[in-house]
């Protein structure tokens, strides 16, 4: 693979992408930044974890097939720009993070000060963001179901190596009725995994 799933997307966000998504929010880039760091590892780690059946993998690259080529990362900004970012990611969230959506709105808001409103909406805007990098990865390299699996399993198990914590944080939001304590470690994991890929880029 040319580069991971997580680097597609934070190399197609960089600075201008940030800045897009911090205005539609009404937020800094600074907040901005550290709610999309926490919001990534999540929705990639859901992904994951769902995928990880045969049926799931079927369903996920049936989906990309059909929806997810790669191409919306070749105009972020057109996608971002154009209105329509939270409603292209709606239904994603709907079958990827099923009835836990709530939770992690409520978590990633809880971890970047974000209102739960507003972590939705960010939420809304990054699935079709990271969908498209796993459709371009599965197009690129042809993989089929199994493969797809494979390597958003690699894809998790290379985020927690850097960082040790995202693993239970992901478990407290995704598997159980949390009382919302691993919520404290999110912004501090986000800003781990991508701090070296935004700083300084704006």
């Amino acid at each position: 693979m040319s580069g991971s799933i997580l680097d597609l997307v934070t190399q197609a966000l960089g600075s201008g992408g940030t800045r897009q998504i911090s205005q539609q929010l009404g937020i800094d880039e600074s907040q901005a930044s550290s709610a999309i760091g926490g919001a990534i590892p999540v929705l990639m780690g859901a992904l994951a974890r769902n995928s990880s059946s045969g049926d799931g993998a079927g369903a996920l690259a049936g989906a990309l097939d059909r929806d997810h080529d790669g191409s919306i990362l070749d105009d972020l900004g057109g996608f971002l720009g154009g209105g329509g970012a939270e409603s292209a990611g709606g239904g994603i969230l709907k079958h990827v993070l099923g009835g836990r959506q709530p939770q992690v709105e409520q978590g990633i808001g809880a971890a970047s000060g974000l209102d739960a409103g507003k972590a939705g909406a960010l939420l809304k805007m990054l699935a079709p963001i990271v969908m498209g990098a796993l459709g371009k990865s599965k197009r690129e390299q042809n993989l089929d179901a199994g493969g797809l699996g494979s390597i958003l399993g690699q894809e998790q198990r290379r985020m927690e190596r850097k960082q040790p914590g995202l693993g239970g944080m992901l478990g407290s939001l995704l598997d159980q009725d949390g009382d919302g304590s691993a919520m404290d470690d999110l912004a501090k994991i986000g800003g781990g995994l991508l701090g070296g890929l935004f700083g300084g880029r704006r």
